[in-house]
């Protein structure tokens, strides 16, 4: 089964699979050229501020603070992560990004964010508020 957001470098191919493709950098990706990649939307206003991913810079140890950040600015613009919700309610979604680290960047922690916004509207019978917005429940 394929897995409902899946994450990519901007420079891996491109596979059927891949559903919706979602570029989350707030900068585009050095070395590639917009008319060469297949995009279904550059999603700028999602991607962490200039002053938190400079100052993360991929470094590991920052990795947890840094995810916290990111949900408290991720939830200074709900109508662009329900967008995104939006997208991923239609089918598979993938989370374009390009920093070499795969796992310290700004797609994994929003694919976090996503994958326990589904999970909250799967089990809620509410109408909830999207999971970053829920500080209490931060999943660090």
């Amino acid at each position: 089964m394929i897995d409902p957001i899946q994450l990519k470098r901007i420079y891996d191919p491109v596979e059927d699979e891949d559903g919706a493709r979602v570029l989350v950098d707030r900068v585009w990706p050095r070395g590639v050229r917009k008319a060469d990649v297949r995009l279904d939307w550059w999603a700028r206003e999602l991607a962490p501020s200039t002053e938190l991913r400079k100052w993360f810079g991929h470094d590991p140890d920052r990795w947890a603070e840094f995810r916290r950040s990111y949900r408290d600015e991720l939830a200074q613009v709900p109508e662009t992560l329900t967008k995104l919700l939006d997208y991923c309610r239609q089918g598979p979604v993938t989370l374009v990004f390009g920093a070499r680290d795969r796992e310290h960047n700004q797609a994994v922690a929003l694919r976090e964010v996503l994958l326990g916004e589904r999970k909250e509207a799967e089990t809620s019978t509410e109408n909830a508020s999207p999971v970053c917005y829920n500080h209490s429940g931060s999943q660090t």
